[in-house]
C-alpha cells in the first residue's frame, strides 16, 4: 500500500484499484478540535479535486476534497459517533472514507511523504 498526499491536505492510501482517504494530522492541527463530520454515502460518484465530506471544528467548518476519483464504497461510521477520531488519529483510525478508483493515472499529481513534508515546511 502506498500514501499519497494533496495539497489540500489530504492523504490517500491505495492498495490496487481502491482506496481510503482522510486528513493530514497537519490539517487537524489547523482545524483544531472536531465536532462533526458529514461523510459521503456509499455509491457516491466523487471527481478529482471535488467536495467529498465536510469536517467541522470549533473553529471552522471545511471541506474535504476527493484527492482522486472514483467511487465511495464505505465511510466512516465510527466518525458518526466519535469526530475527535479525527484529532487522536487523523491517519489511522480518523479516516474519512474508501472508494473505487475509476482513473489510477489521477495518482500521478500526487505528493509521497517527503513532497508533503516539505510542502507544509514551505508553509
Amino acid at each position: 500500500m502506498s500514501r499519497l498526499y494533496t495539497q489540500d491536505h489530504e492523504w490517500i492510501d491505495v492498495a490496487g484499484g481502491e482506496a481510503t482517504v482522510g486528513i493530514t494530522d497537519y490539517a487537524q492541527g489547523q482545524l483544531g478540535d472536531v465536532v462533526f463530520v458529514d461523510l459521503p454515502d456509499a455509491g457516491r460518484a466523487v471527481t478529482k479535486g471535488g467536495e467529498a465530506a465536510v469536517v467541522e471544528s470549533v473553529k471552522a467548518a471545511s471541506d474535504v476534497y476527493a484527492p482522486v476519483s472514483g467511487t465511495v464504497t464505505e465511510s466512516n461510521a465510527a466518525l458518526a459517533d466519535d469526530p475527535s477520531l479525527v484529532n487522536s488519529a487523523p491517519e489511522v483510525e480518523g479516516w474519512f472514507f474508501k472508494l473505487t478508483l475509476s482513473d489510477v493515472s489521477e495518482l500521478d499529481g500526487l505528493m509521497d511523504k517527503a513532497a508533503y513534508d516539505a510542502f507544509v515546511a514551505s508553509l
